[in-house]
């Protein structure tokens, strides 16, 4: 009872000072992005100012490991993305991605698809597979970098289907558009965002995209489980971690705020724009995503033996 107390006194407190929110990765990148975003409203819904922090560097494991090892108050939280699911299959991180943090909320999702160059004669996914069960080991695929989802995606899409496509990493993803675009590499899978003015222009042709349902902004590409593919649904997803310990009732304050600031129609708008898709919900909601997604990247990284840079 009196524990209990402390917590609900504890959460009416909350924040007496500044919350930091600790981005893994840099400026500009989609976790950033919402960082800002979401801080923003939580300043304007708390009085207080919430502080999107940069801590770039090792993947996100940087960042990721400041918050594990801060005080579970509340006041540092970190906003990380699908990539904190994969790391520890492929380095030895100085946390537990389940015991190190409580989950606080899924915020947004983003689309993924499978681009090609026209050349390509693949007008679907399927001819794609045919392609390169044909050719094995003579078409080549770009990333933006090692370990990263959209290197993760084929990786799993090669596994479910048994075909032999060799990676080609970039040091971002300018160089793996450009160079899908001139023909060096034949595929790519990039962020629905990211992949749309090339679509648009005839550089790239679209063969499926990875989440559940058709993208709104196009409607005429089917998805991976229309085209045979029923194992194969992937997002690149946004979520808030606190530290492990962080009172309940802090938690529930934290997801509180962000699911506000998600229903918010400005809120609405920008993500639209950034092509991410709103999520939220309660804390259990992260804690189920996180624990599939682990055992999802580790089969993928033990199966194809990828190794972090």
């Amino acid at each position: 009872m009196l524990g209990l107390l402390c917590g609900t006194a504890l959460a009416q407190d909350y924040p007496s000072r500044p919350v930091h929110i600790v981005v893994p990765y840099t400026p500009g990148t989609g976790a950033d992005i919402l960082a800002r975003l979401i801080g923003l409203k939580l300043s304007e819904r708390w009085k207080t100012a919430v502080i999107a922090d940069n801590r770039p560097g090792a993947t996100g494991n940087i960042g990721a490991e400041l918050v594990a090892k801060s005080p579970p108050d509340g006041y540092m939280v970190l906003f990380t993305a699908t990539s904190f699911a994969a790391n520890p299959a492929m380095t030895r991180a100085p946390f537990d991605p389940e015991k190190s943090f409580a989950p606080i909320a899924l915020v947004a999702t983003s689309s993924l698809a499978v681009l090609v160059n026209p050349d390509v004669p693949a007008r679907n996914m399927r001819e794609f597979i045919a392609l390169a069960k044909a050719q094995p080991g003579k078409l080549y695929y770009g990333s933006p970098g090692n370990g990263g989802v959209q290197h993760l995606a084929m990786e799993l899409i090669k596994l479910e289907t048994g075909i032999d496509i060799v990676h080609v990493p970039y040091k971002g993803l300018g160089g793996a558009l450009s160079d899908t675009i001139a023909g060096h590499v034949q595929a790519t899978v990039v962020a629905l965002q990211s992949a749309a003015p090339h679509v648009q222009s005839g550089k790239l042709r679209m063969l499926a995209v990875l989440s559940a349902g058709r993208a709104t902004a196009f409607p005429d590409v089917p998805t991976l489980k229309e085209q045979g593919l029923a194992d194969v649904e992937i997002d690149t997803w946004y979520a808030a971690f606190a530290p492990a310990g962080t009172p309940a009732a802090v938690i529930q304050k934290l997801n509180a705020g962000i699911n506000d600031s998600l229903n918010d129609p400005s809120v609405k708008t920008s993500l639209e724009k950034q092509g991410m898709i709103p999520a939220g919900g309660d804390p259990a909601r992260l804690e189920r995503l996180l624990k599939n997604e682990l055992a999802r990247w580790a089969r993928v990284v033990n199966a194809s033996g990828i190794k972090a840079d």
